[in-house]
Parts: C-alpha cells; sequence; structure tokens
C-alpha cells in the first residue's frame, strides 16, 4: 500500500542584452555619425543566439534521458495491483500525529475482507492489539464473523466468494480526528468511505459503498500504538453523485486490479 514518488523540475531563466554606444561628439552638431554595416548586425544577432542557446542547455539540469535518435520508444506500463501480501503497518510516532496514523491503518485493516477468513482475522487482530485486549477483540470478532453470518451474506465458510464472484469489502480513511490525547493513550475517530458486496452476474448482494466513523482507543505499548477497544456508527454521508453505475465485471476487475495504500497524517 504504497506511492511512487514524484519528481518537479524547475528551471531557471535569465535575460540577455547589449550596451549601445553612443557615437563621439555631440549628435546635434551635424558631426559625422559611425554606422554598422548589415553584416556586423546579422553576425552580433547570431552570436547572442548561440549566447542564449548555451545558457538554456546549461540550466536544463543535467536531463540524462535518452536522446531522440534512441528511437521512440514507450516504456511499458502495467496496472496497479495488489501484491498479495496485505501488512499491517507498525512502527507509527509516539505522538498524536502518529495516533492518527495508527488509527487510520488499523481501521483499513479491521474493514478489509482479511476478517473473513478466521487465520487472517486472527493474525490481524495480533498485529495490531495491545497485549491485554488481544484474546478480548479476537472472541468478539470471531462471534462477529460467524459461519451462520458468512453463509448469510453469500460467502464460502472459509470467507471465499463462491466460483465465479468476487468478494469486495474495503474500507478507505477520509480523515481522522483525535479526541483524547496523552503519552499513553489516544482516541482518534476515523470518518471512512467502505465498499461492500459481491460482484458477479449470479449475486443478490451487489457491492455498495457507505459512509461511516471508527473510533479506535489506542494504547502505547512495545513502542507502537495498540489497539484497546473499537466502535463504529453511521455518517456522515454526503449527498450520492450521479455517476453511472458500473458493471459487476468492471468491479470486480478494479478490485482484483487496484491495492490499497498505507495511509499517514
Amino acid at each position: 500500500m504504497s506511492l511512487g514518488d514524484e519528481h518537479d523540475t524547475h528551471a531557471s531563466g535569465g535575460y540577455a542584452g547589449t550596451r549601445t554606444r553612443l557615437p563621439e561628439g555631440d549628435p546635434y552638431t551635424g558631426g559625422p555619425r559611425r554606422r554598422s554595416s548589415s553584416r556586423s548586425l546579422i553576425t552580433v544577432v547570431a552570436v547572442v543566439v548561440l549566447l542564449i542557446a548555451a545558457i538554456a542547455f546549461a540550466n536544463r539540469g543535467g536531463d540524462d534521458s535518452p536522446s531522440d535518435t534512441a528511437g521512440d520508444k514507450t516504456p511499458a506500463t502495467s496496472p496497479t495491483s495488489p501484491t498479495g501480501t496485505r501488512p499491517v503497518a507498525a512502527g507509527f510516532a509516539h505522538d498524536q500525529q502518529g495516533a492518527e496514523s495508527a488509527a487510520a491503518n488499523y481501521a483499513a485493516a479491521l474493514g478489509s475482507d482479511g476478517m473473513f477468513n478466521a487465520d487472517r482475522r486472527h493474525a490481524i487482530v495480533q498485529a495490531i492489539a495491545d497485549p491485554s485486549a488481544v484474546e478480548r477483540l479476537q472472541s468478539g470478532f470471531d462471534a462477529d464473523y460467524s459461519p451462520a453470518f458468512l453463509t448469510k451474506i453469500g460467502l464460502n465458510k472459509d470467507g471465499a466468494a463462491p466460483a465465479g464472484s468476487t468478494f469486495v469489502n474495503r474500507t478507505l480513511p477520509a480523515g481522522t480526528k483525535v479526541t483524547a490525547f496523552s503519552s499513553d493513550a489516544a482516541t482518534v475517530e476515523v470518518w471512512c468511505n467502505g465498499l461492500f458486496g459481491l460482484a458477479g452476474e449470479s449475486s443478490t448482494n451487489p457491492v455498495t459503498n457507505g459512509w461511516f466513523t471508527v473510533t479506535v482507543e489506542l494504547n502505547w505499548s512495545g513502542n507502537d500504538w495498540k489497539v484497546l477497544e473499537t466502535s463504529q456508527r453511521t455518517g456522515p454521508t454526503p449527498v450520492p453523485g450521479d455517476n453511472p453505475v458500473s458493471d459487476a465485471d468492471e468491479i470486480g476487475q478494479a478490485v482484483k486490479e487496484f491495492g490499497g495504500f498505507t495511509y499517514a497524517r
């Protein structure tokens, strides 16, 4: 869950000018004036043009890109895709900003499709929960994601989607707000948009989106912020846009091609 780097290129520039020398003597007495020939003028212009070109070339900042003589080859590109490894971010700073980053990443992890598989769910809880809360949180989540619940939403008992369908459950933090903070504890609200459902031609539970706020109570433990408790409420919810609805194939393909992110405040 990462971004690429972007680099800004700034080109510097300047002005090149000439100084005109007045003829000797009083120009208003009718004395002779020296006139430059057209050939001299052309020579001066050519020198100035070459000087400007040299300055522009020097200010390019060392462009190491291949020249046009190498051919107009377009670099190969590929769509952004998930790696198959779903790490839970860790090692957050021991300050308010670190608590906000931790809460956003933990909300995304707890709102992922990994929570619907027992092994993956236990790994997530073990990674983000405070040692004093691991057993309690894990028991609660195991009860929430019971086999009966999985069957009800159209999943297999291991949390997998049936053949021909793609399961979508993704939480997208939109912002964070600290409501309480000390050196050893923090309460952070994470405003989120979520995607949930089954993408497939025969699905009776199509992928929908919703807005909700997750409250995460954190404890500083083992040189990192860890989860003590979580809760969730609906909203704030903006007015829906008028975007046309994509079909099941497009949604399923997007979920496979577009990976998630690590969030930071």
